[in-house]
């Protein structure tokens, strides 16, 4: 399953008149990073930064002069978070001001059916707790040194963090973070990345002794017990041969 998790910056709270200034979106696949990332600043199109979005953000009207028009960007954008859920924090805020943004080209609106908000996700899992990104970062001990002010790509991977953990941690994942040399800013499609196999097993941990005895105890129960599933196939087929 691929999901995109994503924040926006934008020049103010009101998408009817405010603009998108930033998009920062991190994949994942069956809940593991891929490695693979979407940034972009956009220019608002008649629109300044609000002085109280700047606060929060630092960007500036000046730094947006050279970035590219939602329109010149919106083609790349919707093909990197289509086919996906899309998972961010506080997502009516973001999903209106993406939708107001493709509803001025007159591109066809995120389905509310894709979006999960992170944000309910933590006030139903915490109830009466503080559920802000920086609160659940604090919680689940998300390293957030990096963060000075609001970022979209950044925030993307601290949510996906979060995101993790609330959906039952780390042991979901295996905790694998799957490294990729380039984002999908070089053009090509996303999907799983394969895992390579260890050079050499790891040493088992079980004793020959631990071993036989527990061979012994499967051995007790039957031909039917589900212990024999999980056997090793070389434990397996040294039974068979007896």
């Amino acid at each position: 399953m691929r999901e995109i998790v994503f924040d926006t910056e934008t020049t103010g709270l009101d998408n009817t008149i405010d603009r998108v200034i930033e998009i920062g979106g991190v994949e994942l696949w069956n809940h593991i990073p891929t490695g693979k990332t979407y940034h972009q600043y956009i220019r608002p199109a008649g629109r300044k930064v609000d002085p109280a979005a700047f606060d929060v953000h630092g960007i500036s009207d000046e730094f947006l002069l050279d970035k590219p028009l939602f329109e010149e960007i919106a083609d790349e954008f919707v093909a990197f978070f289509s086919d996906a859920k899309l998972i961010a924090h506080n997502a009516n805020f973001d999903i209106g001001f993406l939708n107001a943004e493709l509803q001025r080209l007159r591109h066809p609106p995120i389905e509310p059916s894709l979006v999960i908000d992170t944000l309910a996700m933590a006030r139903r899992k915490f109830p009466m707790a503080p559920a802000s990104l920086d609160a659940l970062c604090s919680r689940f001990a998300v390293d957030t040194s990096k963060r000075e002010k609001h970022g979209a790509l950044l925030d993307s991977e601290l949510l996906a963090d979060v995101y993790i953990e609330l959906i039952g941690g780390r042991q979901s994942s295996l905790g694998l973070i799957v490294e990729a040399d380039e984002t999908y800013a070089s053009g090509e499609a996303g999907g799983p990345v394969a895992v390579s196999a260890r050079e050499a097993p790891l040493a088992p941990r079980l004793s020959e002794d631990e071993a036989s005895r527990h061979l012994a105890f499967v051995e007790s129960l039957g031909d039917e017990a589900l212990w024999w599933r999980y056997l090793p196939r070389q434990v397996k087929e040294s039974v068979a041969a007896e």
